[in-house]
């Protein structure tokens, strides 16, 4: 399974090997944006574009609502997840 955490391109940091800082819920990264670029979308032009982050890499672009709805999903998930942890380990005690 792959999973694509959405992040907002703030920064390009390196043009000629098409790397950028991604902010994905306030932690940034640097992630390589190769994918993303084409002859209408140039390097430069990424700036402020939402995007799918799996290792390293821009997978694909997204919208702003997209993205924040994304992003509130892995939230609930990761609560979730760490209630189901919560009962298992009360369970075992």
């Amino acid at each position: 399974m792959c999973l694509g955490i959405p992040g907002q391109i703030v920064e390009i940091t390196d043009v000629t090997k098409k790397l950028a800082m991604v902010d994905v819920s306030g932690v940034k990264r640097q992630v390589n944006i190769a994918c993303i670029v084409n002859k209408e979308h140039s390097v430069a032009s990424c700036v402020g574009d939402w995007v799918l982050v799996h290792v390293g890499f821009a997978m694909s672009r997204i919208d702003a609502e997209e993205a924040k709805k994304t992003l509130d999903l892995l939230i609930e998930l990761g609560e979730a997840q760490a209630e189901i942890m919560a009962m298992q380990t009360s369970a075992m005690q």
